[in-house]
């Protein structure tokens, strides 16, 4: 009888570690390999932010963080197979904004609940701007619509894909100042920016990460920023704004997001984690030589954007009366 009393007893002496092992799953996390899913073709902005940050964010957790392009549908295809995998931070999602916040208001059906997604962080954002081909007619924001006006129909823009921040910036400048354009969507920004650098399409709402190189190397041309203030990257390029389209604000972030009921203490390891790495002096070397920037946010922040920016496309996508695709 004294052998098994003593043994109940150290089985009660032992539940409260058991317990605390339960209750904190980030304790040993990660023990193998995280894989990182961009949901967008290698090239692009997201892709080139993620593999900067998943290298460091691997030596500091000592693990591997692997990047896999997982493409389509404008993220549709990569957020589907995270929003699937087991809630455990192995399987994270790199995306820009169209899978978290519109893709469920452009799609007629997607397999994936953007708002279960877990925000970890904001990596990086960046302005969009206006970007013509090397040789169109217009140097001004006032000269771009005077000839859209003049040319009625005519006028086609690239995006990354339906959706995407470049697609409904575009739509948000139709709104404004009464154009119509039409759309051509690619599969990613390095295919879009192809066939604008070829004068293939006309002009392209971009982020500043991907045109500013292009500008200055006369390869195309940049109209306008359509930020708040001027950048400091291009001090002589003037906002939207300043060029006679009021309220236009129009910003590209990179964000890292986990899959539902992924524990947060997992994921609030994760977003310190990711942090650290933005803030490491040869990280935002790497970052501004691709001309971004670092957001260091929490997970709380990061849920704010998504939010603040669902709701800010949810109003363009009703006011161009933009209806879902296939």
């Amino acid at each position: 009888m004294l052998k098994y009393a003593s043994l109940l007893a150290g089985l009660l002496l032992a539940a409260p570690a058991f317990g605390q092992a339960r209750q904190d799953p980030a304790a040993d996390y990660p023990k193998r390999p995280i894989k990182v899913v961009v949901c967008v073709p290698a090239g692009g902005g997201v892709d080139t932010v993620t593999r900067i940050v998943a290298d460091k964010l691997g030596q500091k957790l000592g693990q591997p963080v692997v990047v896999e392009n997982r493409t389509g549908q404008s993220g549709n295809i990569g957020a589907e197979y995270v929003f699937g995998a087991e809630p455990d931070g192995y399987t994270l999602l790199a995306s820009q904004p169209a899978p978290l916040t519109v893709n469920v208001l452009l799609y007629k059906k997607i397999n994936f609940d953007p708002t279960a997604f877990i925000p970890v962080a904001i990596m990086t954002a960046i302005p969009n701007t206006v970007t013509v081909r090397p040789d169109f007619p217009a140097r001004t924001i006032q000269e771009l619509i005077a000839y859209a006006k003049a040319h009625p129909g005519t006028l086609n823009y690239a995006s990354q894909g339906t959706g995407t921040t470049s697609h409904l910036t575009a739509e948000l400048f139709s709104t404004k100042t009464g154009i119509k354009m039409l759309h051509v969507p690619y599969r990613g920004t390095a295919p879009a920016i192809n066939d604008l650098i070829s004068s293939h399409v006309d002009l392209m709402f971009t982020e500043m990460a991907s045109a500013i190189e292009l500008h200055k190397g006369g390869r195309a041309r940049i109209l306008a920023v359509s930020a708040a203030q001027r950048s400091p990257l291009l001090p002589e390029i003037p906002t939207v704004i300043e060029a006679g389209v009021p309220d236009f604000i129009s910003d590209t972030w990179n964000a890292i997001s986990a899959p539902p009921r992924t524990p947060r203490a997992i994921v609030a390891k994760l977003s310190a984690a990711i942090v650290d790495v933005l803030e490491m002096p040869d990280v935002q070397d790497k970052l501004r030589k691709i001309n971004t920037t670092p957001q260091q946010t929490t997970p709380e922040q990061a849920a704010k954007v998504v939010k603040d920016d669902t709701a800010r496309w949810a109003a363009v996508i009703k006011a161009a009366d933009l209806k879902p695709a296939e």
